[in-house]
């Protein structure tokens, strides 16, 4: 009998590192989180490669920087997807039983769904089913805002899920996040025995529209919650492409009374998130198998939520582009106490390589690297430098290309503009240090890493300007 431990990914989608341990309304926004961080290990500076869904979970499923795989924009069709194999497959491989329960944002030849995994449920099953009873799951346009966006060289006109808020009436068992719940645990339920198993449940809330079940709608008062006191500012010396992106036209004549109601919607949200998985824990637990399962919960981008004046993600503020990332190792994986808290700057890019190895598997062909020494008391290497990048939405567009460190972060744009933040001295990165003449040094140490390891790893972005 394959004794090796159990594996469960719980990943969100737009839920803020910030999150975790938030008490808003008098109330705590992830109590089944703050529960696990009792005895799992929480990387507070953990981002994603990008602030945008496929390229962010194809990364993370590959291991593979977005540059790396081809996947750098919301590639739908998989026109840009290569046949790299995702960690749902490997696992299998090995001897594992998979399944994956969620959104399928996740973009490789074969496709996630035509890889034979033992139990595979996504969000056309989903509309499928909803649409069977009579629920409705495409777009309100009442929901949408008009934006202009970059696509392949020319500004177009695209909508996207608005800040408005607005109720679901239907009953919460046809809530979609409420069905990835039922089916996983179908999953949990029905799975061999004399396997160790692989479980991915990909959630879509706190992802917008802002549509709230009835049974949550009330969680948090909008005339209560606190907000960040940078709502509805851009930064100081802010680069003039910033206010042309998809997130600052998002965030356009909304005011403050709007942002108090996005913001308990969004909260809303990401409870109901957090009550699915205190269920899906509740379920290990009862089956007997959660001392010997490795959980790891992590979303694949967050949200501005006002903040710079912006909404939505496709930004490298921390708000966008820093994500929860909490790690729980069974007992026969650790020979000592976890760490409760690691504070150096992590990747997506390093789960694959973490549950890979906790599964015994050699994690060969990642970019990044494995958590476990960490979250066994290795102290960060505070020379770590990790990186993100944006490249556009729906097509080639808008560039963004980051690098952080420990305590600063740097910006490179498009238009061949410059972004340096003080993460220490300024954490909502409020004030550009880019023309800071103290700062040049610095400024010109990261913008060579940053573009150095970009273009190691196939970047298409030509990094000087046209003359």
């Amino acid at each position: 009998m394959d004794t090796r431990p159990n594996i469960l990914l719980v990943m969100t989608d737009h839920q803020r590192a910030d999150s975790l341990g938030m008490v808003q309304c008098g109330r705590e926004v992830t109590p089944n989180l703050n529960r696990l961080l009792k005895e799992a290990t929480s990387f507070t500076r953990a981002y994603d490669t990008c602030p945008l869904c496929v390229p962010a979970r194809t990364a993370l499923a590959t291991g593979l920087y977005p540059t790396q795989n081809g996947v750098v924009y919301n590639d739908w069709k998989g026109v840009s997807s290569g046949q790299w194999e995702p960690f749902h497959k490997t696992l299998q491989k090995s001897g594992y039983c998979v399944g994956h329960c969620g959104v399928d944002h996740i973009r490789v030849k074969p496709l996630l769904r035509e890889q034979n995994l033992d139990f595979f449920i996504s969000q056309e099953d989903y509309n499928r089913w909803a649409e069977s009873l009579g629920v409705v799951t495409k777009r309100d346009p009442s929901e949408l805002t008009l934006v202009k966006e970059e696509v392949d060289g020319v500004y177009r006109e695209q909508k996207y899920s608005s800040h408005k808020v607005s109720s679901y009436d239907c009953p919460l068992e046809t809530f979609k996040d409420f069905y990835f719940l039922n089916q996983s645990l179908r999953f949990l339920r029905e799975r061999p025995s004399d396997r160790p198993f692989a479980l991915f449940t990909y959630l879509w809330a706190p992802h917008p529209p802002l549509r709230v079940p009835k049974a949550y709608d009330d969680m948090y008062d909008p005339a209560l919650v606190t907000l960040p006191h940078n709502i509805g500012i851009p930064a100081e010396k802010e680069p003039p492409l910033r206010r042309k992106g998809m997130p600052a036209q998002m965030a356009e004549h909304v005011t403050a009374e709007e942002w108090r109601k996005t913001w308990a919607a969004h909260l809303s949200l990401t409870t109901i998130a957090d009550d699915i998985f205190g269920k899906l824990v509740d379920e290990l637990k009862q089956q007997g198998v959660y001392d010997n399962t490795c959980i790891l919960f992590t979303s694949d981008h967050g949200d501005h939520l006002g903040q710079h004046r912006m909404y939505q993600k496709m930004e490298m503020y921390e708000e966008a582009i820093r994500v929860p990332l909490l790690l729980k190792l069974p007992k026969t994986v650790r020979s000592v106490p976890q760490t409760s808290l690691v504070s150096g700057v992590v990747s997506h890019l390093d789960i694959r390589p973490t549950l890979l190895q906790t599964a015994g598997i050699d994690p060969q062909g990642s970019d990044g690297i494995s958590l476990l020494p960490l979250a066994s008391g290795k102290a960060p290497d505070p020379k770590r430098m990790v990186f993100s990048q944006y490249s556009g939405n729906p097509g080639y567009g808008t560039i963004r290309r980051a690098a952080v460190t420990e305590r600063y972060k740097y910006v490179y744009d498009g238009q061949h503009c410059h972004e340096l933040y003080d993460l220490r001295e300024d954490p909502h990165e409020m004030h550009n240090l880019a023309k800071d003449s103290a700062c040049q040094n610095i400024l010109k140490e990261l913008y060579s890493a940053c573009r150095g390891y970009h273009e190691s790893r196939n970047d298409y972005f030509h990094w000087d300007p046209v003359s």
